[in-house]
């Protein structure tokens, strides 16, 4: 077989692997990294399948760069400030003062255990700070501690992200300025070129994309282009300034006023889970198993300290005076996957070095994806019972996701609220999000079946999922999505004849949407039709003086759909079934119902005379 056949079967063979590892972290609901890294290794240096240096040869580092680089300015991209005004005081504690604690403690240890001298002992500590969304949210759906736990850890790993990335580059540049002469003009030549040209080229894109200079179609390749370019302009104007000038640019473009980036975002996301996929089996497969073998025990010893010192003395120290319980704490400290960041960065990090002739650079690379390895198994396997021990695990969430901000959508979530449950609504149409932001509804602004949704969609005690959009196929794909996580009997979909033959060519299979909302008989255009004539949410308890057939009996005279009954334990179950649904002594019934004729009266009420909520 001919050399470049050999390179295409290689590269395409790369792509299924990373394929089926993502495909398999989905299912498994685990950090994709895991597996991604493993695979690498298996077809690497323990099968000898692969080896990426001969494979790309001089072209391996440029892509690696190139590839960090993209990696780096997407996860920039979200962190817009305006959202994240809200997170706690300690969460920003958490994710500086306390980065920095760990980054000391973590460095001192390395020096000590390993023997590494105290340059990449720094530079190493730095790396192991950043957790980030993408071994976070996986971890949090399994174990599902309460509710503050799961957010307390989802904007660490939000913040950390970009914030960390940002500082193990300031760590690096520092560092290998200093070993040259004059070391501070070297700093401070890499700190003026990162931050000029990253600010310079974010402004000018954010100015392109305002004026609509570039068709929206456009957009995502332009921006990609430019961000390549500027990397690789940095880098020839002062080496090594590149990664902080697109950082820059990624968190001058998050923050600018009047550019909507979302489309530009999703398209990274893409672009990033194919390059992390490659990326990280080309990484894994450049580590020689041998190098795990130099750390002896000092390894042991060094993963031991950052498991129960280095963590758990940062989130103490910069937890004082916070509402957190002790078990809280004690939980936060246990919790700290290292991801993407550590893995790419090292890796990049550690070829520059060896370039350079730094003595021991090699060993960062293994050190590093020996950290990552041994936190993402050992808290994924022990995470959940030890959140039951300490009594920080959430129970069976009750949470209701609503696929769908449209009138329907936003009454149907309205009323579920009142009934102490948490509810989100979610829709790619901003002037809906802007109405259920105004009735006070807490909402998630996109596709919710997104990239970005499965970082940043919160779903902390979430449990039911109801699609209730207009496009019945968008619903029917939505709850496939969710269907994993959740199960057939807690996700509806509203998909209008359903019921009909199950051998119809365009009808969707029950068991790819779960369970049909309102009998799979009612269409969206027949629920909004309802709204739009004035219908009203009715709250009725059913008693022993007043069952639900004296119910039906009193509104024979109106046309109306049960949407769901609450039990007298307050749990809420959704109308699958018109026919079936019996409620009993103690169930409240809510209805959507149309008004009593000559009646002008609307809104979200009780039913009259025989209580309600």
């Amino acid at each position: 077989m001919m050399h470049g056949e050999m390179i295409a079967l290689s590269v395409a063979g790369i792509g299924v692997v990373g394929l089926a590892c993502q495909w398999l972290a989905w299912r498994l609901r685990l950090p994709a990294i895991l597996f991604l890294l493993l695979a690498g290794i298996i077809v690497g240096p323990v099968a000898g399948i692969l080896n990426p240096q001969t494979l790309l040869g001089d072209l391996l580092f440029p892509l690696i760069s190139l590839a960090v680089a993209v990696i780096l300015f997407e996860g920039s991209l979200t962190l817009n400030f305006k959202e994240i005004r809200g997170v706690s005081h300690t969460v920003w504690t958490i994710v500086t003062v306390g980065a920095l604690i760990s980054w000391v403690l973590t460095s001192a240890a390395t020096h000590y255990f390993i023997g590494l001298d105290w340059t990449l002992a720094f530079l190493f500590g730095s790396l192991t700070v950043v957790t980030g969304p993408t071994v976070i949210v996986p971890l949090l759906r399994t174990v599902r501690p309460n509710a503050r736990l799961s957010n307390f850890l989802r904007w660490e790993g939000i913040l950390i992200d970009p914030l960390g990335a940002l500082f193990v580059v300031m760590v690096y540049e520092f560092l290998v300025s200093s070993s040259e002469a004059h070391s501070l003009h070297v700093l401070a030549m890499i700190l003026a070129v990162g931050l000029i040209i990253g600010a310079i080229s974010g402004a000018f894109v954010a100015f392109a994309l305002r004026r609509r200079m570039i068709p929206e179609y456009l957009q995502p390749f332009a921006v990609l282009s430019i961000v390549l370019g500027v990397f690789a302009i940095s880098n020839a104007i002062e080496s090594e300034s590149g990664l902080l000038t697109v950082t820059v640019m990624g968190m001058w473009l998050a923050n600018a006023k009047g550019v909507n980036i979302r489309h530009i975002l999703h398209f990274k996301e893409h672009l990033t889970v194919l390059l992390i996929s490659g990326l990280f089996i080309l990484l894994a497969a450049r580590i020689d198993p041998d190098d795990f073998l130099v750390f002896g025990w000092g390894a042991a010893g060094m993963f031991v300290f950052m498991q129960l010192i280095s963590r758990p003395v940062s989130i103490f120290l910069t937890t004082i005076g916070s509402k957190l319980s002790l078990n809280e704490k004690v939980f936060l400290s246990w919790v700290a996957p290292r991801g993407i960041v550590a893995a790419s960065i090292s890796s990049l990090f550690a070829i520059k070095l060896v370039n350079l002739g730094v003595p021991g650079a090699k060993m960062l690379v293994p050190l590093t994806f020996m950290v990552i390895i041994g936190t993402v198994v050992l808290q994924s396997a022990t995470a959940r019972p030890f959140a039951l021990w300490l009594k920080v695990a959430e129970p069976a969430p009750k949470g209701f996701l609503i696929i769908g901000a449209n009138d329907v959508g936003r009454l149907v979530a309205d009323a579920i609220r009142k009934y102490d449950c948490r509810v989100v609504v979610t829709d790619s149409n901003w002037d809906y999000i802007r109405q259920a932001r105004m009735m006070g509804l807490e909402h998630y602004y996109g596709n919710p079946i997104s990239s970005h949704a499965d970082n940043y969609l919160n779903l902390i005690g979430i449990g039911h999922v109801v699609a209730i959009t207009a496009d019945k196929h968008f619903n029917a794909m939505a709850c496939m999505q969710f269907l994993q996580d959740f199960g057939e009997e807690r996700v509806f979909c509203l998909h209008d004849k359903v019921k009909s033959d199950p051998n119809d060519k365009h009808n969707v299979a029950q068991e790819y949407h779960g369970l049909p909302f309102l009998g799979g008989d009612v269409s969206y255009k027949k629920l909004a039709s309802l709204v739009n004539q004035g219908a009203e949410i009715k709250h009725t308890r059913i008693s022993d003086e007043f069952t639900y057939q004296d119910y039906l009996q009193k509104h024979k005279d109106r046309y109306f759909l049960p949407l769901f009954l609450v039990n007298g334990k307050g749990r809420i179950k959704m109308c699958y079934d018109i026919p079936t649904f019996a409620p009993v002594t103690g169930d409240t019934v809510v209805s959507l119902m149309t008004l009593p004729k000559g009646s002008n009266n609307g809104g979200n009420s009780n039913d009259d005379g025989h209580g309600g909520k």
